[in-house]
């Protein structure tokens, strides 16, 4: 009887150890993957930030793009206003010249100073 006892304690003593082990190696695991979740948590903050600095630069590029296009359209409405003034300029040559040669009214450009 007293053997089945000391049996059943070693029993026990060794099945208490390997739950040991068991818990120390789960314990283990289980930082060495909270450490790795850690890492991935950094490295996922880190590529969000980069992320984010990228998206602010595009936003600032586009923001410059259209600055340059609201200038090219300036410059364009300037050409536009230079044409116009030109074709004046034209207009009142033509009628000048009209004005001082008689002959000028048998031309097909007086038409253009009616």
């Amino acid at each position: 009887m007293e053997l089945y006892g000391i049996n059943y304690a070693i029993y026990a003593f060794n099945n208490a150890i390997n739950g040991l082990k068991n818990d120390i190696v789960k314990a283990i695991n289980n930082g060495i993957n909270g450490l790795s979740n850690s890492k991935n948590g950094i490295k996922n903050a880190i590529d969000g930030i980069n992320n984010s600095i990228y998206g602010k630069n595009n936003s600032i590029c586009g923001i410059i793009n259209a600055i340059c296009g609201i200038i090219n359209a300036i410059y364009g409405i300037n050409n536009s206003l230079y044409c116009i003034d030109n074709a004046i300029n034209g207009i009142n040559g033509i009628r000048n010249y009209r004005n001082s040669h008689i002959s000028f009214k048998n031309h097909p450009l007086h038409v253009l100073t009616n």
